[in-house]
């Protein structure tokens, strides 16, 4: 679809809304002139034009948190565009990963979605390795190597199969906790990514 099909703005700007592609999670809205839009397609960065200082910018420019393009669609009216990213670091100036982290109306409520739990808790690990802390039970695992690795592994799997005996849910859930942490350790140290999971099982 060509950009001259969209319906714009009073500015000739068309809103985009910035959706992580694996969690559905609203990370940010900007605009996008064509110019911007030709260079997103172009390049699989996402590009969009600031209205404030009246040019185009690539998200992560500066900060190196670029959005490279997963998909760009349009809604019914031709007036919205919705882009699935991959995001690098934050999508947010803040620092969190998404602008949308204020709550003005509406009770809390939990909303963890399982696979952005275990990429947080992957790219912690990700993080101890490339950044070791003192006294880290992850880098003395890293230190360690793939032998120790791969015994707690077995051994944390075993426990999964101790605790499945007792009718108290609450040991088999802290034991499959632990073995999921391990296995991550694991993936790490063997560079396979949640994202290889999830297309492996999708595959089947």
């Amino acid at each position: 679809m060509d950009f001259s099909e969209f319906k714009l703005n009073a500015d000739g700007l068309i809103p985009v809304v910035v959706q992580d592609y694996k969690t559905n999670e609203v990370l940010m809205v900007a605009y996008m002139n064509e110019e911007a839009f030709d260079n997103t397609v172009k390049t699989g960065r996402m590009t969009y034009y600031s209205r404030s200082r009246k040019s185009q910018w690539v998200k992560g420019e500066t900060s190196g948190h670029f959005q490279y393009v997963k998909s760009l669609s349009i809604d019914c009216d031709k007036d919205t565009l919705l882009a699935k990213v991959e995001q690098v670091g934050a999508a947010c100036h803040t620092g969190n990963r998404s602008c949308f982290y204020t709550t003005i109306v509406g009770a809390d409520y939990d909303a963890k979605n399982p696979l952005q739990v275990f990429e947080s808790v992957y790219n912690t690990i990700v993080d101890r390795r490339e950044h070791p802390k003192e006294g880290s039970y992850t880098n003395y695992l890293f230190e360690k190597g793939i032998d120790k690795i791969l015994k707690k592994v077995g051994e944390e799997a075993t426990e999964i199969v101790i605790a499945a005996k007792n009718p108290n849910p609450e040991e088999i859930k802290y034991e499959i906790s632990d073995f999921l942490y391990h296995a991550m350790v694991l993936m790490v140290e063997r560079g396979v990514t949640w994202e290889d999971i999830t297309n492996e099982l999708a595959d089947r």
